[in-house]
């Protein structure tokens, strides 16, 4: 029996006109055709009336593009920001903000994160760029204040963290970084702007890896950063520009056309996934459920006044080890074993082997990241068909 919701027990706030933001900003009909969508600008140069005098802002596609400014301008509006800059990942996205960071300088990194970024910081941020990387437990923002050193340039956030669901309070420790004229960074893609809008909290940077929710369809690769300070943005914007991870312009166009429904996936999403939580709450085979919608969540009273809603994905663990997890991902039949997050499908999948098999197993096992640990991404389907498929598998696996 699937319980009857509210829209109030799952989502706690709506951001006002946001599908009408995500729908009309920057995309305006096209004016020589009359074009409702915006074209597809395919071109990588652009004719010049004179040398050094273009028609338009536009002289070369890696430093930018009719198609990929559009969706520029609309991401910036999302987030409530000034300025955005698009990437042909997360990990560019990542790489553009790490490069304005100089040899010998710190950066204070969360320490559970997804693991593309565990590894960039550990391996290349350190190894190759001598900067110094930090993990640090931020959900206690004392633990950054004792960790700051005049070193400190950059404090780098994730919330909810991947893939223990931790919360970060983004207004403390955006406070602290302020105090010590540290930028920080919120990376935003587990919340989407739809959910979470760190830049109002007080973040200089959000980053978004936007092959998860913006695209939704896990079809595209792509990242994003927006900010508001002009300053930063042109620093940010030379790291981008002579690092060149642009996003392809159909990819653009791609990650555009999933906007105009981003409120509507993320809200059924998060709807599902809190009926699922409390279905898998109820379950004798699972040990613990971690899910920021619920209130079993340490954290429940921080993630209502911070984000909008619990967000679409959720963590649990099961009860044995790895053998009695690795058959119950077998035996599903409407999930789909695989990694990333975001879609319109739902994904499952294990952590320590998957997503974070690179990150050093002693640092899995502090965090949490045990072989029973499963991470699940919760997509749009009927719920009871999701409830009936894991309730199955589990009874499968035991």
């Amino acid at each position: 029996m699937i319980p009857q919701v509210q829209e109030s027990d799952y989502l706690y706030s709506i951001p006002k006109s946001f599908s009408t933001r995500a729908i009309h900003t920057g995309q305006h009909a096209e004016p020589i055709h009359g074009s409702v969508n915006v074209p597809i600008h395919l071109s990588t140069t652009y004719k010049q009336k004179a040398p050094g005098q273009p028609y338009s802002s536009f002289d070369y596609t890696r430093c930018g593009n009719p198609t990929r400014a559009a969706l520029e301008e609309c991401i910036a509006d999302l987030e409530n920001s000034k300025h955005c800059i698009t990437f042909s990942s997360g990990c560019a996205a990542m790489s553009c903000i790490i490069n304005i960071c100089k040899h010998g300088e710190q950066i204070i990194c969360c320490d559970d994160v997804y693991g593309g970024t565990q590894r960039y910081m550990r391996n290349f941020t350190v190894k190759n760029h001598g900067i110094e990387v930090l993990f640090v437990d931020i959900t206690d923002p004392e633990n950054v204040a004792k960790a700051v050193t005049e070193k400190t340039k950059l404090i780098w956030i994730e919330t909810p963290t991947n893939p223990t669901l931790k919360i970060v309070d983004i207004a403390a420790v955006c406070k602290i970084a302020k105090e010590n004229k540290i930028l920080s960074v919120v990376d935003n893609t587990f919340a989407t702007p739809y959910l979470q809008t760190p830049r109002d909290l007080g973040a200089d940077i959000t980053v978004n890896s936007g092959t998860k929710y913006m695209g939704g369809h896990s079809d595209v690769v792509f990242g994003s950063l927006t900010c508001n300070d002009k300053e930063l943005y042109d620093r940010l914007f030379f790291s981008a520009k002579s690092q060149g991870g642009c996003p392809s312009v159909f990819d653009c166009y791609l990650i555009m056309r999933s906007l105009k429904t981003l409120e509507l996936r993320v809200k059924q999403a998060t709807k599902n996934a809190y009926i699922f939580a409390k279905y898998l709450e109820s379950n004798p085979l699972v040990e613990k459920v971690i899910y920021p919608g619920l209130p079993s969540h340490p954290q429940h009273e921080l993630v209502k006044r911070q984000q909008r809603g619990g967000g679409a994905m959720i963590s649990f663990y099961v009860k044995g080890g790895f053998e009695e997890t690795s058959k119950l991902l077998k035996a599903l039949k409407i999930f789909t074993l695989a990694e990333s997050l975001g879609g319109v499908e739902s994904l499952i999948e294990v952590p320590s082997v998957m997503t974070h098999g690179s990150v050093p197993a002693d640092v899995r096992n502090q965090l949490g990241i045990t072989d029973n640990l499963v991470r699940v991404s919760i997509g749009i389907e009927n719920v009871e068909d999701l409830i009936n498929d894991m309730e199955e598998a589990l009874k499968a696996s035991h």
